[in-house]
């Protein structure tokens, strides 16, 4: 029964994303469409390609050297074995458990406890650690840690975030330059055209945009709550990561790399408690992930 928790926790929440992500395919044929009301094809079909084009060359070139960029963000830096053997041999029990190839291994130097992985594939996998996390975790804890950063390398959260990112992206850029021209006069406009469809077509290239932060932002929270239920089909201890969880709770510390570009890589995002609504949030409460966990080491536990 445990094993079929968190086996349906992960269909859950791979299916929302899912969702999600096609509802954001939605939203560009939804803009797409609005301009198309308003300015004709003749703009429409020069306007678009140029703003997907902007979006793809700007995030899948992040997301082609990800881990290098990451590094280069964060400050952090590449470790071998000799430098931290019990920290390997913890994350050679997690990469045997999950079948996956060895990551690459940074530190960052921090005083806030917190960890990311990225990477464009498993076989270009990183996972950095803080130098606080190290200090203040228990082997369990740190097991816990890594085999929910294993969980994103697994997933190839990587690449649902850029998926995610590319089409946001071009949503804001698309629909700035068509409200620019709606504003400035610009664009061929039918005389006949219904005013009402011109006022909603207006609306939803205004909107757009924030309507796309709202679903990436849902994106990231389901692939963080995917990544604990994983971690826990690696582990089988959800005990682990939900005393690290607690650690992280308990810690007011923030790390000092906290800008909006890397916040949804960290098991616990620097910016929460910041953003202005929880819909915007790229994690779910730690309080609630907290609770998800101890759930299902209670029903493993009432099985024994």
């Amino acid at each position: 029964m445990a094993e079929n928790n968190f086996r349906a926790l992960q269909s859950a929440n791979k299916g929302k994303t899912y969702f999600l992500l096609a509802s954001m395919g939605a939203l560009t044929w939804l803009v797409a469409y609005a301009a198309l009301t308003y300015f004709g094809a003749g703009t429409t079909s020069t306007i678009v390609p140029v703003a997907v084009g902007f979006a793809l060359v700007g995030v899948w070139g992040s997301y082609y050297g990800s881990d290098k960029l990451v590094l280069t963000m964060t400050g952090a830096k590449l470790i071998t074995r000799e430098d931290a053997p019990e920290l390997f041999n913890v994350i050679e029990e997690v990469v045997i458990a999950s079948g996956l190839p060895m990551p690459k291994v940074a530190i960052v130097e921090d005083s806030a406890p917190n960890a990311f992985a990225t990477g464009r594939n498993p076989e270009h996998a990183l996972i950095a650690f803080t130098t606080r996390i190290l200090e203040v975790m228990d082997r369990d804890e740190l097991q816990g840690v890594i085999a929910h950063e294993m969980s994103h390398v697994a997933n190839r959260d990587t690449l649902v975030s850029a998926v995610a990112a590319t089409t946001a992206g071009a949503i804001a850029i698309l629909s700035d330059f068509l409200t620019r021209m709606m504003f400035f006069g610009g664009g061929r406009r039918d005389r006949n055209q219904n005013p009402l469809a011109l006022v909603v077509s207006l609306l939803v290239l205004m909107l757009a945009p924030i309507a796309a932060m709202l679903l990436k932002s849902a994106i990231s929270r389901k692939r963080e709550s995917l990544a604990d239920a994983t971690a826990v089909s690696f582990t089988r201890n959800p005990a682990g990561l939900r005393k690290a969880l607690e650690v992280l709770a308990s810690d007011t510390t923030v790390v000092q790399q906290k800008s909006n570009a890397v916040a949804h890589i960290w098991i616990e995002s620097p910016l929460d408690g910041q953003t202005v609504s929880k819909l915007f949030s790229t994690h779910p409460p730690i309080q609630e992930r907290i609770a998800t966990l101890r759930a299902m080491e209670s029903l493993g536990q009432n099985e024994n």
